[in-house]
């Protein structure tokens, strides 16, 4: 049975179709879920998607952590229900306590779009399996609020349990502490991740195919996954 992966639109989502698109490609049924709708449809995982969720007003991911879906996407991440966040989608599982720190103004204080590599650190999560320790990859980043923060007890504990999914490397484009790019919480079912995978799986479009291996890795966690 082909596996059905939720992709959610809030208001001011910009990438959702292309995250729907991205599972697609990577051989699941992308399954469209509203933000007003607390019912998750049958699907195995969840796609937060980037952009302006509710205009990025109070803070960005404030609002949209209140979205009906946000209630039930969180007892089911806490049940491990895989579920990616993407930029915004990232600022908001952050707002939802289902990751720790926060997603801050970028250090220079300028939109920092961009081809970047990243070197992939944990190759335990659900979204990160199909990688190999210390691959490089390019993905595109895009975001004006992507300087990721923690206290340092919580970043060190982020590094003594290998929770740390990715780091920026040739340059850190928003002042992220530690280079961070992506997080997993410790059952490794919820990762975000600030540059956007999602436009790197077609050569037509993207830099590269690179951003693929984060939706085939839920594709392969969900075949192991037991019943």
């Amino acid at each position: 049975m082909t596996a059905r992966v939720g992709v959610v639109t809030f208001p001011g989502s910009l990438d959702d179709g292309d995250a729907a698109r991205a599972v697609r490609i990577a051989g699941a049924e992308p399954v469209r879920l509203w933000h007003g709708d607390a019912a998750l449809h049958g699907v195995d995982a969840v796609v937060l998607p980037g952009g302006f969720s509710y205009g990025d007003y109070l803070r960005c991911g404030a609002i949209a952590r209140f979205a009906p879906v946000m209630e039930t996407i969180v007892d089911a991440a806490r049940g491990g229900l895989p579920v990616l966040g993407i930029c915004n989608g990232f600022q908001i599982l952050c707002e939802a306590h289902l990751l720790p720190g926060a997603l801050t103004r970028n250090q220079h204080l300028h939109f920092r779009n961009r081809d970047q590599f990243l070197r992939i650190e944990s190759v335990g999560t659900a979204w990160t399996n199909t990688f190999q320790p210390g691959q490089e990859v390019l993905i595109p980043v895009k975001n004006g609020e992507g300087c990721y923060v923690a206290d340092p007890a919580t970043l060190d504990q982020l590094e003594a349990e290998g929770r740390v999914v990715a780091r920026y490397i040739g340059g850190n484009p928003n002042g992220s502490q530690r280079d961070i790019a992506a997080i997993t919480n410790s059952a490794g079912n919820v990762v975000g991740i600030m540059p956007h995978p999602e436009h790197a799986v077609e050569e037509l479009t993207g830099p590269s195919l690179d951003g693929l291996g984060f939706f085939t890795s839920v594709l392969k966690h969900l075949v192991g996954a037991p019943a």
